[in-house]
Formats: structure tokens, C-alpha cells, sequence
């Protein structure tokens, strides 16, 4: 299996359990929502209701964004070979090595370290369309693309 494909299912896998979890904790909180009953507190049981709402609008958008980084994934051909830096390519650099597809933070495969990085992150921006050879200043820092796949 080539380092690209194991890149790619590494960020699916971790995605899809991002996924299930943020899922699970709408369900709960939707369910803490139906179950609340009138307290004679009043006041009180408004403000736990209106705080739990509040938890859920927040998972909401989680949920939101995180579809939107498995539509991003979706769209990888991870048998596609790159020149230039694009989405789902795999750049190693003098400093170090990316996979631009989604955020997804540090990952290691065959004893090489990766960072998965979403196409809208500082470095990938400067990464984008890019090729061997090319320099990247980032952060007071100049490295070298050394190799695109």
C-alpha cells in the first residue's frame, strides 16, 4: 500500500470517529433537551435548558465542519501523482513532510512523520502550486520543497 493511500486512511479513519462522537454528543444533548422537565426553580430550569441549546448549537457547527473536512477527503484521488502542490498531495520538504487533505495534525507512517494539513492553513497556502526545488518562507524560516508525490 503506498504512503499516500495510508495517509489518506489515516485521516479517514481518525475523521470518521471525530465523527461518531460528535454525533453521540448531539443525540445526548438532544435527549438531555426532551427530558428536561418544568422545575419549581423556574428561573433555573430556563437557564439549564437554554445552556444545554447553547452545547448543542456549538456540537452543530462541529458536526458542520467536520462534514465539510470528509467532503475535502472525498474529493482525494490518493493514486493521482503530483508536480505541483495540490489537494491530496504529499510534499516532503527540508524541514518537513505534509499531506495537504485535512486537519488533521501528525501522523506517521513507515517510520516517517506527516502533517496532514487542511488546503486552507498558512502552509498549505504557500505550499499550493509549488514544485521540487521551489524555497518556502514561513514564519521567519526558509525551506526547500524537496520532493511531490
Amino acid at each position: 500500500m503506498s504512503i499516500k493511500k495510508k495517509l489518506f486512511n489515516k485521516c479517514s479513519v481518525a475523521l470518521e470517529a471525530r465523527l461518531s462522537v460528535i454525533s453521540k454528543t448531539i443525540l445526548d444533548l438532544e435527549t438531555s433537551l426532551q427530558s428536561e422537565t418544568k422545575s419549581s426553580a423556574g428561573d433555573k430550569h430556563e437557564t439549564g435548558r437554554a445552556m444545554v441549546q447553547l452545547e448543542r448549537e456549538k456540537a452543530g457547527q462541529q458536526l458542520a465542519e467536520l462534514q465539510k473536512s470528509k467532503t475535502l477527503l472525498q474529493k482525494i484521488d490518493y493514486s493521482s501523482k503530483h508536480h505541483n502542490v495540490a489537494l491530496g498531495s504529499i510534499v516532503f520538504t527540508s524541514q518537513h513532510n505534509y499531506f495537504i487533505s485535512i486537519s488533521e495534525g501528525k501522523i506517521d507512517v513507515d517510520s516517517i512523520t506527516f502533517y496532514a494539513i487542511s488546503p486552507q492553513s498558512p502552509i498549505a497556502k504557500l505550499l499550493l502550486g509549488k514544485t521540487e526545488g521551489d524555497t518556502i518562507i514561513f514564519r521567519s524560516g526558509t525551506f526547500a520543497i524537496e520532493k511531490v508525490a
